[in-house]
């Protein structure tokens, strides 16, 4: 009798730009309702752009509801005991940034500053994920591009030098976040550059339009990889999303 072998469960991964926790223009303070909706969603590993880390004067003002914990910890709760946050925005009263919450365990994690000079701070926060019964690890890069074409261009460049000399050729990688890449230039460049491909242009032809997510006619967020294959990538529905983001989120089923 032959003996077969069980493939590995699909790891689902889940993009989304949570603007602080705040709704559009920081009318209400949404974070809870936001941790809900996430979780609903049972993705493996979530990137997340735009998390606090802090801000007292925002803590004043929201009172009870505001967590004690930094946002990304309050998010992960008791769902996803491994996370990382890269601080990219330092202002008196606080910092935001990029922020990975993970079901298997985070061995390594770097956040790299791309900033272009001027106010825009951008980072990449680079994570190394150990998934049980994987032969390699997978590597998660959470991205949050400028909103200048100039500065994206060379915040690609710099995150393709930075796969080249960290990310083993073999490895999977999942590069998923906010590119604000509105004229789609990035997709042929970093296929070209370092052979990552987009699941919604893999799947279905072009990217998924995402902003603003109430009617999205911009395809700003994006899920690349590599060294793995991709099944039904979908952006969430309406509702509850466009009340609790200003970008519809993205949700992919990877096999590696």
């Amino acid at each position: 009798m032959s003996e077969t072998h069980a493939s590995p469960p699909p790891l689902t991964v889940m993009t989304v730009n949570i603007h602080k926790g705040f709704t559009s223009f920081n009318r209400r303070f949404i974070l809870p309702e936001l941790r809900d909706a996430v979780r609903k969603v049972g993705a493996d590993v979530v990137f997340l752009q735009e998390v606090l880390g802090t801000h007292e004067e925002h803590g004043r003002k929201v009172g009870e509801a505001w967590p004690d914990a930094p946002h990304y910890e309050f998010l992960a709760d008791s769902i996803w005991p491994q996370y990382a946050y890269g601080k990219n925005m330092v202002y008196p009263k606080g910092h935001h940034g990029n922020a990975v919450m993970s079901k298997f365990p985070i061995v390594h994690f770097q956040n790299h500053d791309v900033s272009i000079t001027g106010p825009e701070k951008r980072g990449l926060l680079h994570c190394v994920i150990r998934i049980p019964g994987q032969a390699r690890d997978v590597h998660a890069i959470c991205v949050h591009l400028g909103l200048a074409e100039n500065h994206r261009q060379q915040q690609l460049d710099l995150l393709c030098a930075m796969i080249h000399s960290e990310v083993p050729p073999e490895d999977p990688l999942v590069v998923a976040g906010d590119f604000n890449d509105w004229r789609r230039r990035a997709n042929d460049r970093l296929w070209e550059t370092c052979g990552l491909r987009e699941v919604f242009v893999t799947a279905y032809g072009e990217p998924a339009k995402t902003f603003p997510s109430i009617f999205p006619i911009l395809s700003l967020d994006r899920i690349y990889v590599r060294n793995c294959s991709v099944h039904l990538p979908v952006v969430l529905p309406r509702k509850p999303w466009s009340h609790l983001s200003d970008h519809a989120p993205l949700v992919a089923e990877l096999h590696l």
